[in-house]
């Protein structure tokens, strides 16, 4: 009888857990603009929600990206919650002044203390599976951890776009044509010199990762995105730990590697991988992709798939990124090819001990730098950088360089291959984004804002695609979504002056005439 009611217990308990909950505001993605979202939201009143898809808030900014990126935007367009998150990480540094640069595990205690002080709660490990809507406006949606979720408004502030797709939203991903928008930077770009190393393995067959030259013609409309790599937490301290073999290692993979080190012995760590020591303590790195390197991070042609891929495929992707990762690391570590003085080199480093420590000390996020883009009732693109900067709905602001990383190895000859894709364009003045950029068409999703996935081309998405910009959009978008929800209307029916009044009294600056520069100020150089 005991065994018998507390067996009904479970099931009641259970029911409870997996019933469907209502929100004001539902917020999906717990990268860094979707913190900052759910505790803007949560600010203003809103019972908020906020689902993550790994066991850990923070996106890039706690798996190994511990810069604003400011050193290419102007500081001063980074305004009220973004700017808080990065001043309350500057006194936890005993910094007097706001500062820019931080560690992964401090990042995500600042995220945690916002969510836990706004009483936002959250769900981890947890992916949409369905959405359910009425007309044009979501109901619920139904998670991979059995949950059902009802909101009023929702915001899709993950990397890849889950929810925006699954709701109907229409998007994109790739690159557009030069024509497409009458962008001087977009489509296909061979801007770079080509790389003196053979992209055929010795049978004359293209290795894996390039393509063949003949495939493309400058400035053409392209599928593929920006290459991804993990920011690696590097150590030269005593207490590093050493870079372990991959669960599937495979020394083939790196031949150019193997020809590189036979023609060039003299080859360097940094010459393979950027190095960057920014504020960081003593003998802590943070790690990328070196753009010029005949072999780096970056794992060539492995993302091709990602942006539309379903959950199963995006977690073989993911491995795959994270065995080429480790894999080069072990190889230069341990592999008889490499020469003593590199190797010697190589294993005065290894990963960092005080970092991801539940996840054998590597990032817990894959560097996604791009996937899908949301196609809104306005695409904001390259003119509205550089030329037409204002926005009568402006909501924040951008500021940093038009920069894509490389796109794909692109074999020219026998002998030589090219980084395919690269856009690094100062820009010198900031622009505004309007509220029409994070906002789907009405007819296709009335309760939906998408501020990190947000309706630009891909030479405009290279400028946004910064985590302080997302947090910026993000901020902006947590408040619209409050109003919306509080009002009882669609996101697309709040009024962008009474928007903007709430915004200039949270500090939010979304005008380029502002006078914390007078409109005048350049980013520095």
């Amino acid at each position: 009888m005991i065994k018998s009611i507390f067996s009904l217990l479970l099931i009641i308990l259970s029911i409870g857990s997996f019933a469907q909950t209502n929100y004001d505001v539902v917020v999906y993605g717990g990268t860094p603009g979707g913190v900052i979202a759910a505790v803007a939201a949560a600010r203003e009143g809103a019972n908020v929600l906020l689902i993550e898809q790994t066991k850990h808030v923070g996106g890039l900014n706690t798996s190994g990206i511990g810069t604003a990126e400011s050193e290419h935007m102007i500081e001063e367009t980074i305004s009220s919650l973004p700017l808080e998150f990065y001043s309350r990480m500057s006194r936890f540094y005993g910094k007097s002044k706001t500062e820019f640069y931080f560690e992964s595990h401090v990042a995500e205690k600042t995220f945690l203390d916002l969510l836990s002080e706004a009483k936002v709660k959250v769900v981890y490990e947890a992916f949409v599976t369905k959405v359910n809507k009425k007309g044009t406006a979501i109901q619920s949606i139904v998670l991979t951890n059995g949950q059902t979720v009802a909101g009023n408004v929702f915001l899709d502030t993950s990397y890849e776009g889950d929810l925006m797709a699954r709701a109907g939203v229409s998007y994109t991903y790739g690159r557009e044509s030069k024509e497409q928008y009458n962008e001087s930077l977009a489509g296909i770009r061979f801007i770079d010199e080509p790389i003196e190393a053979s992209p055929y393995d010795d049978s004359g067959k293209l290795l894996p990762g390039f393509t063949e030259r003949s495939e493309f013609t400058e400035g053409q409309a392209d599928k593929r995105v920006m290459n991804y790599n993990f920011r690696v937490m590097m150590s030269s301290n005593p207490d590093h730990v050493a870079f372990p073999k991959p669960d599937k290692y495979e020394p083939k993979r790196f031949v150019l590697l193997s020809r590189l080190l036979k023609n060039k012995p003299e080859t360097k760590f940094r010459d393979i991988i950027d190095m960057y020591s920014w504020t960081y303590p003593k003998g802590k790195y943070e790690t990328n992709n070196k753009q010029k390197s005949v072999i780096s991070l970056g794992h060539f042609g492995g993302n091709v798939e990602y942006p539309d891929a379903d959950y199963k495929k995006r977690q073989t992707i993911y491995d795959d990124h994270k065995n080429w990762t480790l894999g080069l690391l072990y190889f230069l570590a341990n592999d008889p090819a490499v020469p003593k003085a590199l190797h010697d080199e190589v294993n005065l480093y290894g990963l960092t001990a005080d970092e991801f420590k539940d996840n054998g000390n590597f990032p817990y996020y894959l560097y996604v730098r791009e996937a899908r883009r949301m196609k809104g009732s306005l695409v904001q693109t390259q003119k509205d950088i550089l030329e037409e900067r204002t926005k009568p709905d402006a909501i924040c602001l951008g500021s940093h360089w038009i920069d894509s990383h490389h796109v794909q190895r692109v074999a020219v000859s026998k002998t030589q291959f090219v980084n395919e894709g690269r856009i690094w364009e100062p820009i010198s003045k900031p622009y505004e984004f309007s509220y029409r950029a994070i906002t789907p068409k009405q007819e296709e999703c009335s309760n939906l804002l998408v501020p990190v996935c947000l309706s630009v081309s891909h030479v405009a998405f290279c400028s946004a695609r910064v985590e302080c910009t997302w947090m910026q959009l993000g901020n902006s978008a947590g408040i619209a979504a409050a109003m919306a929800s509080k009002q009882k209307i669609a996101v697309q029916n709040v009024k962008a002056d009474l928007l903007q009044q709430k915004l200039a009294e949270k500090g939010v600056i979304f005008s380029i005439t502002h006078q914390a520069w007078n409109g005048e100020k350049d980013i520095k150089k």
